[in-house]
């Protein structure tokens, strides 16, 4: 797939008028001044695509239900009441016609779910929109199923309500639109909090509404291991929080199958070799300095332990996890982690020593060495294996070439992991880290701060640039970014609201390309976060309504 650069998107979107209504906004874009409505009997039909496949028909019943419920008035004064006189004779839209444009070859179209866990590069999510402003059939076409998905997202998002007529004022429109990047991700933390199943279908279903198409589940870390392993069970009877804090393989199932249908592949993250305390509950053999005091000595957060990485039987053990995780999970990409290791654990754990002069080698030898014996066992099973930066600026350990980095210190290190020529993903701490300025979390510390201090605005993630510092080969290497929630200070009930509509901010970044101005696009995200609450979503406030009713009024300098 050919990505779309930023510099050229933003030359497209500089001379079209953007529609208030969209996020992200598309690529390219026109829209009229007439007002339009959609016909009483208005649908959405397949016609057109020989034996659309079942995830496609399901995802039009939803897109059709949401036209009709989300009963959105429009964000000006007076909420639209001055649109009722020009309604009374407005065209109606009678059909949204889906069919598969002149490029696509195929004899039929490829179930949904099946293109959304395609390998990244070769995902197709393109799509033309046009709908008329003169009353006939409105028109979505893509060359692919998840792209028809992309469009029927868009399309959903175009429409207010006025005392049960639905319309636009905007018509006629006409869209083509593909990202210009092709991963575009939420990362959420379910082990220093658990989160029911139920929660997590519901930032899936709000992920979808802003095109993010990559669920990283830290699914697991040193506090807790809510995942039933089949071939480990021990680890969540001893692990889980509780037994009614587990996901099941069935659980796991049907949270990647929910997924798929959305358009979301889910990157699964076990991380290792850090971070792994919770082990020593079933495997104590594995584990060194377990819940080891201070833990500031041996742990960036409590509790303390890490794998034995020098020790034969623990790199066995956890080839063996994920070669059982890792066939959990029909995706490309599995996360080993790799961050935050503690060299001091394995100074003061007398196996780790013990192991190390046995072998004659030194620790950074032991990491390379379990580094590869546990990427072995992804690659065996079909992964592409995706690392913490950790492992490619401060240890010196084989990856494959393939391997893809998550860069989340610093924002300054890209450049770097870009030099030693690796893919990566934009996941800085200070950009686009959702759990910083809430204070500090640690105890009895009442001056503290939250580490990442300051809160990490919608208006800061949303300046982000992807190539900064980046030369044109290395600029190459980017596939997209995510935002990222640890729930250290975060469970179900403040869900929503710290996450929505700032991760959205970064959806546009990643879709429509970086230098967006926040003065235009705040009108947009507002319209977007008040269309999440009619579905179900308790997105926060961004301003007093007062000032999302009246565009630019709040400004600095207005």
């Amino acid at each position: 797939m050919t990505i779309l650069r930023p510099i050229i998107l933003l030359a497209i979107i500089t001379f079209v008028k953007p529609t208030r209504a969209l996020w992200p906004l598309p690529n390219q874009l026109s829209t009229g001044s007439t007002l339009i409505k959609l016909a009483d009997d208005f649908d959405i039909t397949l016609e057109a695509i020989n034996s659309a496949p079942q995830d496609l028909v399901d995802a039009v019943a939803r897109t059709k239900d949401f036209i009709a419920n989300d009963k959105l008035q429009r964000l000006v004064v007076g909420r639209g009441s001055s649109d009722s006189e020009g309604l009374a004779s407005a065209p109606s839209v009678p059909i949204l016609a889906l069919s598969m444009d002149s490029g696509f070859t195929d004899s039929q179209a490829r179930s949904l779910s099946e293109e959304s866990m395609d390998v990244l590069e070769n995902r197709v999510e393109a799509y033309s929109l046009i709908i008329p402003a003169d009353g006939s059939q409105a028109e979505l076409k893509a060359n692919s199923t998840l792209g028809l998905f992309r469009g029927l997202t868009t399309f959903s998002q175009l429409w207010y309500d006025l005392d049960g007529t639905t319309y636009s004022v905007e018509g006629p429109i006409e869209i083509k639109d593909e990202p210009a990047y092709p991963y575009r991700g939420l990362m959420l933390d379910t082990a220093r909090n658990f989160f029911p199943v139920s929660d997590i279908k519901r930032t899936l279903d709000a992920m979808s509404w802003v095109k993010i198409n990559t669920f990283h589940w830290h699914i697991v870390d040193s506090q807790s291991f809510p995942l039933q392993v089949p071939d480990f069970p021990e680890l969540a009877s001893a692990g889980a929080y509780s037994s009614s804090m587990m996901y099941t393989p069935e659980d796991v199932k049907d949270i990647v199958d929910y997924a798929a249908a959305r358009g979301i592949d889910v990157l699964p993250e076990i991380d290792t070799p850090g971070h792994t305390m919770i082990i020593s509950k079933a495997f104590p053999e594995h584990i060194a300095c377990a819940e080891a005091k201070p833990w500031a000595s041996f742990a960036n957060e409590p509790p303390a332990g890490q794998l034995r990485l020098a020790s034969v039987s623990t790199m066995n053990f956890t080839q063996s996890l994920f070669t059982s995780v890792s066939s959990m999970f029909p995706g490309k990409f599995f996360s080993s982690g790799g961050d935050e290791l503690n060299t001091n654990c394995y100074d003061q754990d007398p196996e780790t020593q013990a192991e190390l002069t046995a072998s004659g080698k030194t620790l950074e030898e032991a990491l390379d060495t379990f580094t590869q014996v546990t990427h072995g066992a992804l690659h065996e099973n079909g992964k592409t294996a995706v690392v913490w930066e950790e492992m490619v600026l401060e240890h010196n350990v084989t990856l494959s070439n393939d391997t893809v980095v998550m860069v989340w210190i610093s924002s300054e290190h890209a450049a770097s992991v870009a030099q030693a020529g690796f893919r990566f993903v934009h996941a800085p701490s200070d950009f686009f880290y959702l759990d910083c300025g809430a204070g500090e979390w640690i105890g009895a510390d009442p001056e503290g701060n939250s580490w990442c201090d300051p809160f990490k605005t919608w208006q800061k993630s949303y300046t982000f640039d992807p190539t900064a510092n980046l030369t044109e080969n290395e600029k190459e290497l980017v596939l997209g970014g995510e935002q990222l929630l640890w729930t250290e200070q975060s469970h179900p009930s403040n869900l929503d609201p710290i996450v929505w509509p700032r991760a959205a901010s970064s959806a546009e970044v990643f879709w429509t390309g970086p230098g967006g101005d926040v003065s235009t696009a705040l009108p947009r995200l507002h319209d977007i976060a008040f269309r999440m609450n009619q579905r179900g979503i308790g997105a926060i406030a961004l301003q007093p309504l007062y000032c999302a009713l009246r565009p630019g009024v709040c400004d600095l300098d207005s």
